[in-house]
């Protein structure tokens, strides 16, 4: 079994450019999907076989006016990122992302720390939602330990569509969690 790596420095957060969607890219696969997913705990190999994502959608989010891509970058490495797109009186997280050999050690927190802060900070926003498989209850735990509160609104997953994976079981579908922010 894999080990997590000891970093030697707090993380640097900043926004993501459009020189970063590669990197990004396989941040976010790595994180979710395939073997090497299997390192960490936020794998989706047994969900889902196929992509997480792709340049042109990475690249979509960098550009887009009512979005921030947030890097963290430590030992000149990026280790993790997330997506936040205003909309209106809440921000939507999504993407998020941490190397699977950094899991486990609290740098996951951080950046959602620094992801609601921002969200309070750049677009006052009273309101953080994300929507995560129904499935990975372990994952769901953990966004319910850092606050965040299950709506039991679902919405379907958008089967046939290979951009978001390809789908090893038929009852997939999304819950919101939302977390109001102080």
């Amino acid at each position: 079994m894999e080990t997590t790596t000891t970093r030697t420095s707090e993380p640097v957060f900043r926004t993501a450019a459009v020189a970063d969607v590669p990197v990004l890219v396989e941040l976010v696969e790595s994180a979710y999907r395939g073997d090497a997913s299997r390192a960490g705990w936020t794998t989706e190999a047994d969900l889902l076989e196929g992509q997480r994502t792709d340049p042109e959608g990475v690249l979509a989010v960098v550009t887009d006016a009512n979005s921030r891509l947030l890097v963290a970058e430590q030992d000149g490495e990026t280790v993790a990122c997330c997506h936040l797109e205003h909309r209106g009186d809440h921000v939507y997280f999504g993407m998020f992302a941490v190397r699977p050999t950094a899991q486990g050690g609290g740098l996951g927190k951080l950046v959602m720390s620094e992801a609601e802060r921002l969200a309070r900070a750049e677009w006052d926003a009273a309101a953080m939602h994300m929507t995560v498989i129904r499935q990975r209850t372990e994952l769901i735990a953990w966004y319910e330990r850092r606050g965040y509160r299950r709506t039991g609104r679902m919405s379907p997953f958008p089967y046939g569509d290979e951009r978001f994976g390809i789908p090893q079981r038929d009852d997939l579908e999304f819950e919101l969690l939302v977390k109001e922010l102080d």
